[in-house]
Formats: C-alpha cells, structure tokens, sequence
C-alpha cells in the first residue's frame, strides 16, 4: 500500500494505540494536518505551542500513557522546547513531532527553520531527524519505545515536509531493534539481599520515595512493603499519592517546604531507602549537612543517578516496582532474618511524637476577615471526590496544595517539580481531563501563573474540556517576594503585579469560562459547591488571598535542613 509520508505518519501514530493528540498547524507540518482529518486520533488546537506540550504532559502524568503533541517548524518548536526540558526533569513520557523545512533547504537560513534537533538534544531522551519516508513506521515505533521503557521521559521526531510528501510502502515493524538502548529493569539479586539485611539492621529507617515509584506503577508493592517492615514513609514532591496520606506510617513532604516531621526524620534516621529519587537539592538542602548519619540503600532504573549526589551504600539499578517486589519475596523467604529484626517501635513513636508536636498551622481570622490561601485549598479538598485530580502551577500556591491536599491514591497530584514551569497548570489541567474524562480536575493556580497560559482555557471552552480552576490571587509573585522579605530586606523589586488588572472574572468569562470570585472566608464553601455543579464548561474562581502570607515550615537555601524555620516566629526545629 503506497502513503505519502504524512499519511504514514498518522496511521503508525494510530498503530501505537493514540487516541488524542494536541497541536497547533503551520507552514512544514501542514501536510501532516490534512490526514488527521481521515484519522480517529483526536486532535485537540491549542492556542500556544507551549500548551500542547503541558496538556501532553498532563495526559501522560494522569494516565500513564504517553502524551502526542505536534507543531510546525521555527518559533513553534522553540515554543515547545520548555514542555520537553520540564518532562526530562520529570520524567514524563511524551513524544513530540515538529515540522522542519524541506531537507534541502536545511541549514539555509529558510523561513521558520531552526536546528531543532539541536535545540532539543538536551532536553530529550532522543530525537530524530527523519530523512527518508521510508523511515517512519520505524522511528515512531522507537520513539514510542524509548519515551516509555527505562526512565522515561520525552522525544523528539523532527518532520521535513518534502518527507511528510514523499512517498512510501506502508509497512509495520514486528519489534524494535535498537542495539545501543537496553534499560536494565530488573535489580540484582546480591544488591537485593545486601538491602534486606541492611533494612534489618536498621534502628531508624525511613522510606524516601520519589517519582520512580509512580512511574513504576508500583505504589500496591509499596503499601506491602511497608506493612510488612513498619518503615515510615515521606513522600517527595513529585511521589504525593505514591503513599497515602492518612496511613500511619505517612510522614509527608520532605524538602524545603515540607513538614517538620518529614524533614527531621531525614535527618535523623540511620538509613534511608531511596526509591526512585534523586536526592534533589530542594530535599537534601545543603548537600554535606544532609541525614549524615544514614546509610544509604538507592533504587532507580537510571544508573548515572546513583552516586550522582550521594554515594549509596547499596546500589541498586532497577524498575521500583521490581525492586520492592523482590525485597518482599527475600523477607518473606527468609521468617527467622524477619524476626530477629531490629525493633524500631522506638522510633516509630519518635516520629508520631514530632507529628503531633510540630503540626502544619495557619491562622485564619474571622469569616470576614483576609483570606488565607491555606483556608481555601482545604475547603476545595474537603468539598471534592477523593480521587480528584490536583494539577499545580509553580510558586506558593504549589506548596500550599501539596502540603495541605491529603493524597490517598496515586496519580491524583499533577505539577511541574524539577524544573519548576510557571504556566504549567492550566494546559497540564486540560491533558488530564482529556485523559480521564470521568475524573474530577482541579487547577491549584497562581495569578502569576495564571497569566502566562490562561489563554489555553478558550481551547478548553471550544473543546467541552470541563476543568475547574482555583486561583490564588495575591498580586504577587508570591514565593519571590517571600525570598525578597526574609533574605533581601524587604526590597520588592518587580514583584507586584496588581489585584484587579487584568479582571480575571471578566477575562475567564472572555474565553467561556463560568467565573466567580471570592474576597472572604464565608464565601469559600458556597462558591466552590457552585463550581462543582457545573460540568458543561470551564470554571475558574478567583480567590483574594492575603498577600503577605509566607510558606512555612521552610529551610533557607545554602543551609542544612537542621535549621528548618517553623513559621513567621522564626522557630527552628532543634
């Protein structure tokens, strides 16, 4: 059967089981859009490059599956590259076409050419630069495979258009053969057993859970692990639901902004389990001050993380899920090493001690009075299904939801961790629901954030994409203007940005939106009882929120997390 490239593009797309896909058409792509009009796949028209990257990304962290985005040459592929650096931080499989110039106009200075395999060569696990259309079944084949396997994360194809015209014989491949990629999933089973009796030994262990467990699917072997152990758990940003929150052995959020319990327990324990972290700098805070007194035992399928930052004491290269599975079948393999454990119901009481001394806390005055951002996000999760998907822009607003939302089930809590995307909320709120069509998806946003990308709510309005955003309006950059009152006295340099321009109630209903706002604690629950009844549309309610509110526990930069600060009285947890 003879396709041109174009057509072969979208029917290997198909072959791979994609069933939506989020884009923008121009110029080098157009010959690719006109078979999408023949195609089931459907195709989502965003109004930024840089959302269709987001939503892919959304899609991709609520289902598992990996999420399609495609945009022209040039500015449009630029416009992308910050979707594919926070999905390689994060480790968010996506595959990503672009069009490119005819080959040979490349490297000519054409209209809207840039290298873009250059470009993104840093930011993506592989890209390709297709040259023959002949190639495509079997570059999207492996795009698919290397976005998907290992550690993963996202790809690139690059599309010329005399390709995307070209002519081809249609054919399938029956496998994928790339000699040079072999991710290594299963963990070794000396590594295995050294983990087992190092975690017996243990008088104060802590789980340290990261992203790779959710990535791994493995959040069931997890919760069995740790009945059968009675190891406390902390969560790290990017793993909230990976454990749930209401379990006993839950401790929360490590890191700069995580709980004191959290954070101290780190410090203090004599080892920690790292599954699937990275031992980031906003976990460990000064790097040389961090848990000095833990051995460490470090899971993860990518080995140029272990020893990148700390040196593991046991090192084990594998898929988490496969990991934890084998730890518990060498427990239960061997009853007598399991009783004759070391008891660490010493430190078990330790840590609900610090729980219960060193709790999360705001104050929020009478119904009337300013209203407290904390306040707000406990009353939307109060008042949604627990399974609601939460999807995070960057900042306060950030912090305060994964500190103060309980996460019961994986795959629920949705933001931008290692690079930190400013306007990642709304189009990544889009891509879940589009994902999870019969799940609640609530947008935790900032007005900071809100600015860059709200215009991806008209794709939403136009699309039936029902998502409901909670916006923190404080007029600020808030966490900038933080760091600028604790550490630069007081001198708030470009960080205002006004509470009523643009008016957000006006502008959401611009774009189709049902919109409200809030300016006080009473109205809080009715308004957001009123949100939740609409299902037709988008919703976004503007919240007023006190301005001069900080994020605490914190721990300033360039210090140990020893010198965690409690609140605005500037306690330190020692």
């Amino acid at each position: 059967m003879k396709l041109t490239g174009a057509q072969a593009l979208i029917k290997s797309l198909e072959m791979q089981g994609v069933d939506v896909m989020f884009g923008l058409p121009g110029g080098a792509i157009l010959p690719v859009y006109d078979p999408i009009i023949d195609s089931p796949i459907r195709h989502i028209l965003v109004r930024h490059e840089q959302g269709a990257g987001h939503m892919a990304e959304g899609y991709a962290h609520a289902t598992g599956r990996p999420g399609v985005a495609m945009v022209t040459s040039g500015p449009a592929a630029t416009n992308i590259v910050t979707p594919l650096a926070d999905a390689y931080m994060d480790s968010v499989p996506i595959v990503v076409i672009t069009g490119q110039v005819a080959t040979g106009l490349i490297g000519s200075d054409a209209f809207q050419e840039a290298d873009t395999t250059g470009i993104t060569m840093s930011v993506t696990k592989h890209n390709w630069l297709v040259t023959d259309a002949n190639d495509i079944p079997n570059v999207v084949a492996e795009a698919f495979h290397v976005a998907t396997t290992g550690r993963p994360g996202p790809v690139l194809i690059d599309f010329p258009k005399d390709v995307a015209n070209a002519e081809m014989d249609w054919y399938w491949p029956t496998s994928v053969d790339m000699p040079g990629y072999k991710p290594n999933t299963r963990g070794h089973s000396k590594m295995i057993a050294a983990a087992v009796k190092m975690m017996f030994e243990s008088a104060k262990p802590v789980f340290y859970v990261g992203g790779g467990v959710l990535n791994a699917r493995g959040s069931e072997a997890l919760a069995e692990l740790v009945e059968i152990t009675g190891i406390p758990v902390v969560t790290t940003l990017m793993a909230r639901g990976a454990f749930p929150d209401d379990h006993p052995l839950c401790l929360g959020m490590p890191g700069m902004h995580g709980n004191y319990t959290a954070v101290t327990a780190m410090q203090k324990s004599d080892l920690l389990i790292a599954l699937g972290s990275r031992f980031d700098d906003r976990v460990t805070g000064k790097l040389d001050g961090f848990a000095p007194g833990a051995k460490v035992i470090h899971v993860d399928i990518d080995p140029a993380e272990l020893g990148k930052l700390r040196r593991p004491d046991v090192p084990i290269v594998g898929d988490c899920r496969s990991v934890i599975e084998d730890i518990i079948r060498a427990i239960k393999a061997d009853p007598d090493a399991y009783q004759q454990r070391t008891d660490i119901s010493d430190w078990v009481k330790t840590v609900k001690q610090w729980q219960e001394k060193y709790p999360l806390k705001y104050e929020q005055p009478a119904l009337s009075g300013v209203l407290k951002p904390q306040y707000v996000i406990e009353k939307l999760r109060d008042a949604v299904p627990s399974d609601t998907i939460v999807v995070s822009g960057v900042g306060q607003h950030q912090m305060w939801a994964s500190q103060y939302w309980k996460f019961n089930y994986p795959y629920t809590w949705i933001n931008s961790g290692g690079l930190g995307t400013m306007g990642f909320a709304v189009p990544a709120a889009i891509g879940a629901k589009v994902g999870m069509p019969d799940r609640t998806v609530w947008a935790i946003d900032g007005d900071g954030c809100f600015q860059m990308t709200a215009q991806e709510l008209v794709t939403a309005s136009m699309e039936r994409i029902p998502i409901k955003v909670a916006l923190l309006n404080n007029s600020y950059l808030g966490m900038v203007r933080q760091w600028q009152e604790m550490f630069y006295g007081e001198r708030y340099s470009e960080v205002y940005l006004s509470p009523d321009l643009p008016d957000y109630v006006k502008w959401a209903e611009a774009m189709g939106c049902a919109s409200f706002r809030v300016e006080n604690a009473e109205e809080v629950g009715p308004t957001i009882e009123k949100a939740n009844e609409i299902n037709d549309r988008p919703v976004v309610i503007e919240f007023r929120t006190d301005s001069s509110e900080k994020v605490f526990p914190m721990v300033p930069a360039g210090v140990t997390n020893d010198n965690i600060i409690l609140g605005p009285e500037g306690l330190n947890g020692k």
